[in-house]
């Protein structure tokens, strides 16, 4: 068995430590608190309607699964940086391993199928199977999440089994290993990483591409209709579309810097206490919380409840 990474030869000093878990524990307290929001809001919906719509569940769904998330990198990093010895047992390192994955790759999934219900409402093609799916969307989304969580949970099993774990700059073998071996070893590396990591990621990266290209298109579509009409000004249907495209443009942006950093750290290219590999923690507690904020900002039941509480909180501190 391929052991974990040990930190005993790079030990951080106390205050990059405390510097770092300031840093990553901002980030995941206000992700935690911003999909918090997004959580209530929507669970107060289903209280109050005694049902919730097709976006509503998804949104729960994503802001619950990154609520898990940030916490545990909370708890990782915390135990990671105080506690090196207990936290690179086996046992406990595969565990931390495998939540992380599931929890990682179902909020990637959410996220993909929000992004994809709201192209599936925005869209404007004559397709008939294009037609068919808009008809059906709402009816397929529980069974497509359910879908994505089993999915999840099929690929972060192998993370308990510790089929992915590779030493430290595993890319370049140690020294003892034989030419033979290395090129075994690093042919084995690839393998997991693109198996067992990259799918799981690489899936929901080809949905948003895809739906990015396809609402440009539609929104071509859409302008070449009004001017053929003679129809200067901006429409609801624009405005529907240039939102999407904004809110994926902004996911885009921020997944692939995810996708990077997730890729770096799962390799275990880089000693658990380096520079690069504090940096990939920076950044993928950076994804949850800035994407949730900017959905927040995007969506206008959210942003609408996000006033009122703002209200009441001033109106509280007023008194």
């Amino acid at each position: 068995m391929i052991q974990a990474c040990s930190s005993s030869e790079n030990d951080l000093s106390p205050s990059l430590v405390i510097w770092m878990l300031i840093i990553i524990g901002t980030e995941c307290i206000l992700g935690i608190l911003a999909n918090g929001f997004i959580a209530a809001i929507n669970t107060a919906e289903w209280i109050h309607n005694k049902v919730l719509s097709t976006s509503s569940k998804i949104l729960l769904c994503l802001g619950v699964s990154r609520i898990g998330l940030q916490s545990l990198m909370m708890l990782e990093l915390t135990l990671s940086s105080t506690s090196p010895q207990f936290y690179n047992d086996d046992v406990v390192y595969h565990a931390f391993r495998g939540c992380f994955m599931f929890l990682n790759h179902c909020s990637l999934w959410f996220a993909a199928w929000l992004i994809f219900f709201y192209f599936v409402k925005v869209a404007d093609f004559s397709y008939p199977l294009f037609l068919k799916l808009k008809w059906r969307i709402s009816g397929l989304m529980p069974w497509l999440l359910q879908l994505s969580v089993f999915a999840s949970l099929g690929q972060s099993v192998l993370f308990f089994q510790n089929i992915h774990t590779m030493n430290c700059n595993s890319i370049f073998a140690p020294r003892s290993f034989n030419s033979t071996r290395k090129k075994s070893f690093a042919e084995a590396t690839v393998i997991n990483l693109v198996l067992f990591l990259n799918l799981g990621i690489f899936i929901p990266l080809v949905m948003f591409i895809l739906v990015a290209t396809l609402l440009i298109i539609s929104l071509k579509r859409h302008i070449l209709h009004m001017k053929n009409n003679a129809t200067g000004s901006r429409d609801p249907s624009m405005e529907a579309h240039l939102g999407a495209i904004r809110a994926i443009s902004y996911f885009l942006i921020l997944y692939i810097l995810k996708v990077l950093a997730l890729f770096l750290y799962m390799s275990n290219f880089f000693d658990i206490n380096s520079p690069l590999n504090i940096l990939c923690k920076i950044i993928m507690a950076a994804y949850p919380a800035g994407h949730s904020i900017l959905m927040i900002q995007d969506n206008p039941g959210l942003k609408r409840a996000w006033k009122r509480l703002q209200a009441q909180v001033h109106l509280y501190f007023k008194k």
